[in-house]
């Protein structure tokens, strides 16, 4: 690898080198002689019509893959630590080819093997771009709290190793040596402990020879059925001339008060008498304005009226155990050209129109009742308010019928916890949810690999949680993408994803300012008046 200042925060003390370089470092603008000749090689195949080939850094089953894709970028390689996440990332772009299945621990995986494995050629001549999202869990302020519950330590997710990994993939970045780059990761890598650790890699990547910028984006903006916030960073090669900006959005609604106050709080160390205070600058960019005059933003039910009702559960053909997706269900009918569940069944490379292999629910039998009473929108103490009177109900008419339930009997603790949520709701109130059909969804976790609660369906005739295929649609992944494994791994692979379509739009973006900035440096080159950095 070569080189980094030494007062950066990641840890170097000294400047170092890829072998068989003297020492250098890649830092405003000064390049080894042989960076700089595979900098020119990787440009001049892109000016020549080639597409950008990236590498997928915690890709998961694929969402930035799947939108990156769409926009004419070339998925050669990913590094995926889950098993089951892998391989759908594998089947999706690599046709199931052996060394794509491959789950792969970045931690212990050095950047060359990845290149040796994936016949990549050599480690900084095979990659034009790196994506990735390293795992959220110890930045985001529900998997603190989960965190200091485990090790009784107040600042236990400061310990997580999972909060090291984006320094892993900044290694990757190093080798590789990328055109351009993007990381994502939830908004609260903004204020990590009173640490900005997108500044922070925005810092430490100038100092590779980047131009980077990162800003907070709302999915909803760019057309998925889901209110889901997240940072994006992207940087490119500072010979390329460009500056960084974010895709305008296309659509609009205005976001519920839990959703701006949280951004508030994501971003209270940039503000004046923050923590970076005495900062001259900020790599912090205001993101794009939805305005109201765009389309409005898509519903839950725009993105799953068409699908399959279901209601086997209801009529007792529904069984408890891991749920596969052999069974094809088809669509009731077909839908219109324009609408966004036309692009679910049609996107191109994953057309679907037989129907769903994975259309599978969640058995869960007491709270059907539960389900069927709650209003758009309740959340656990409605549901537990529901749950309530079912009991009483159900408490008159087996006393009717001459039945012995007094409080504190076993008969009648067994009657309620059949029919009562045994969760508190002064510590639960977020953890069920009814979708409302008029509004997009709102976020989906990893969280639905373990139940399905946050994401109950509008549909009070069905009296359920959402599907495998319906949380695939809420987050943009078309009908034809495939999620290896059982339901709970689907459910996971879906809840960690980047809702395609966003990342379509951010690759977009990025696809035009990579072509402008090639453009620009080749248009040099032809006039002679391009800048030769200096090397050392």
């Amino acid at each position: 690898m070569y080189g980094i200042i030494s007062s950066c925060s990641f840890g170097a003390e000294k400047p170092f080198c890829r072998p068989g370089h003297h020492q250098c470092f890649f830092s405003r603008g000064r390049v080894c002689v042989s960076d700089a000749v595979i900098l020119q090689k990787k440009l001049q195949r892109l000016a020549e019509g080639a597409p950008p080939r990236v590498l997928d850094l915690f890709s998961g089953c694929g969402g930035l893959s799947l939108g990156f894709s769409k926009a004419g970028f070339q998925i050669s390689a990913a590094v995926e630590f889950d098993q089951a996440a892998a391989a759908s990332h594998a089947v999706n772009f690599h046709q199931g080819k052996a060394c794509h299945m491959v789950a792969r621990d970045i931690t212990i995986t050095p950047p060359q093997k990845v290149a040796d494995e994936f016949e990549l050629g050599p480690v900084a001549e095979g990659i034009d771009v790196i994506v990735g999202g390293p795992p959220c869990q110890a930045f985001a302020r529900v998997g603190r709290s989960k965190l200091r519950e485990i090790l009784e330590h107040p600042e236990a997710y400061r310990q997580d190793p999972r909060s090291r990994l984006y320094m892993e993939y900044l290694k990757y970045v190093e080798a590789f040596q990328p055109v351009a780059l993007l990381m994502e990761n939830v908004p609260d890598v903004l204020n990590h402990g009173g640490q900005n650790i997108a500044e922070e890699t925005a810092e430490f990547l100038e100092d590779l020879g980047y131009v980077a910028r990162y800003t907070l984006l709302n999915a909803a903006y760019y057309g998925v059925p889901q209110m889901r916030e997240r940072m994006f960073l992207v940087a490119y090669r500072q010979e390329l001339g460009q500056e960084v900006s974010f895709p305008l959005p296309t659509h609009w609604l205005r976001l519920p008060p839990g959703y701006e106050g949280s951004r508030q709080v994501a971003l209270k160390f940039l503000k004046r008498g923050g923590l970076f205070e005495e900062a001259p600058q900020f790599r912090y960019v205001h993101p794009p304005e939805a305005t109201p005059d765009l389309t409005p933003a898509v519903t839950a039910r725009e993105a799953l009226s068409d699908l399959p009702t279901i209601t086997a559960h209801l009529e007792g053909r529904s069984r408890k155990g891991a749920q596969r997706f052999e069974g094809l269900v088809p669509y009731p009918s077909s839908v219109a050209p324009e609408s966004y569940a036309h692009l679910m069944r049609h996107w191109p490379g994953f057309e679907n129109d037989a129907g769903l292999k994975d259309h599978v629910i969640r058995h869960l039998p007491r709270d059907w009742d539960i389900f069927r009473r709650m209003n758009p929108g309740d959340q656990y103490p409605q549901a537990w308010g529901h749950a309530q009177d079912l009991f009483q109900e159900t408490l008159v008419t087996r006393r009717a019928q001459g039945e012995e339930l007094s409080p504190g009997t076993p008969a009648y603790e067994e009657l309620q916890a059949a029919i009562v949520p045994p969760y508190d709701v002064t510590k639960f109130p977020n953890k069920w949810r009814k979708m409302e059909a008029d509004r997009p969804a709102r976020t989906l976790m990893a969280h639905l690999g373990k139940d399905s609660y946050s994401h109950i369906h509008y549909d009070s005739a069905q009296a359920r949680t959402i599907s495998v295929r319906e949380a695939a649609r809420l987050q943009s992944f078309p009908d034809g993408f495939v999620f290896r494994g059982t339901m709970n791994p689907a459910f996971k692979q879906i809840g960690n994803a980047v809702p395609p379509l966003l990342a379509w739009a951010i690759a977009s973006e990025m696809r035009q300012t990579l072509q402008i900035g090639i453009e620009s440096v080749i248009s040099k080159e032809q006039h002679g008046s391009e800048r030769t950095p200096a090397v050392v």
